[in-house]
């Protein structure tokens, strides 16, 4: 038998959203359908239950059985990170060794912003998280409008925890802090980007690891991200810009995200059933044909580029990954 490969982030990372029924419970068949897009698009690793994913939504039951029938289905294909989205230190502990024990590869934790804390106190807070694991831990911040982690915080906790080894920031303008980062650390904690992906066109030339959007245009953003990391700037350009307006017009709202993210799932072949669940935004006819009319410039922009609408049929059919995946 192989060894496990050392889990590593190195591309996209999608955001696996939680498929509903129509009487709101879980739609377990359609989870493989979603897991099997992330591969075939060319994820390097999915990560669930996250704010994409209506985790605040889901009881603690769904949540540990989300990560569990994600790790049964990807077999080793693919690493699953388990996302553990608590206010309190003692619960996240918990909650990320279930994960463990359920098959995660590395846990992902978003630092608590319900009230503001200093970051000793959050020092003390993703301690207990990493003191309960022997895996790779990613801390999400997102805090707009807020002050988020600094260069040295993270540094200083990677120096005590080294299998602190990924953070994942959704903030506008902050190429200096991945370079600050990259050199406070010795590159030894990796920088994500967050927020749908919408900064990865700058971000990829400061050294970032990866980008950890939704599921539904991962392959698209496969190709920005390393056609500018690469250098081929014009190129990246071309398709981002074709991605970008479904990218902001989507998250004015998260709520809007998940009806968005969902319909471009349905469009692509990935998804058959688009329900959210409550509470939750109800879409007006306005905002649910402008959704529709950027999903169909995604399609478009596939087609022009030879890339697979469900590239994970694709790949049944032809037995290989699909053109532009990987």
């Amino acid at each position: 038998m192989q060894p496990e490969a050392p889990f590593r982030i190195d591309g996209i990372v999608p955001i696996i959203p939680t498929p509903f029924a129509p009487d709101e419970g879980i739609a377990w068949d359609q989870l493989p359908r979603l897991i099997d897009f992330a591969i075939a698009a060319g994820a390097c690793a999915i990560c669930l239950p996250a704010y994409a994913s209506e985790f605040y939504k889901l009881s603690e039951e769904e949540r540990d059985n989300l990560v569990s029938e994600a790790a049964r289905h990807a077999a080793g294909r693919i690493p699953v990170i388990g996302q553990v989205n608590y206010p309190g230190a003692v619960s996240a502990a918990r909650a990320a060794v279930r994960c463990r024990q359920n098959g995660a590869a590395a846990i992902s934790a978003a630092a608590p912003r319900l009230f503001p804390l200093r970051e000793s106190d959050l020092r003390r807070y993703f301690a207990k998280i990493l003191n309960a694991i022997d895996i790779p831990l990613i801390i999400q911040d997102f805090n707009p409008g807020g002050p988020t982690l600094t260069p040295a915080f993270v540094a200083a906790l990677h120096n005590e925890f080294p299998h602190f080894r990924y953070v994942k920031l959704e903030e506008a303008m902050m190429a200096a802090k991945v370079e600050a980062i990259r050199r406070l650390t010795h590159e030894e904690v990796g920088v994500i980007e967050g927020w749908g992906g919408m900064y990865t066109l700058e971000l990829a030339r400061t050294g970032i690891c990866g980008v950890m959007p939704g599921l539904a245009l991962t392959d698209l953003l496969d190709r920005a991200f390393r056609l500018a990391r690469d250098g081929k700037r014009e190129a990246a350009y071309e398709v981002f810009a074709g991605i970008l307006p479904q990218i902001v017009f989507s998250l004015q709202n998260l709520e809007l995200f998940h009806h968005a993210e969902k319909r471009l799932l349905e469009a692509r072949g990935a998804l058959q059933r688009t329900g959210v669940r409550d509470a939750g935004l109800e879409l007006d006819a306005i905002d649910a044909e402008h959704i529709d009319f950027l999903n169909r410039a995604i399609l478009e922009l596939l087609n022009r580029l030879g890339m697979a609408a469900n590239p994970a049929a694709a790949a049944a059919v032809t037995g290989r990954a699909p053109l532009g995946a990987g």
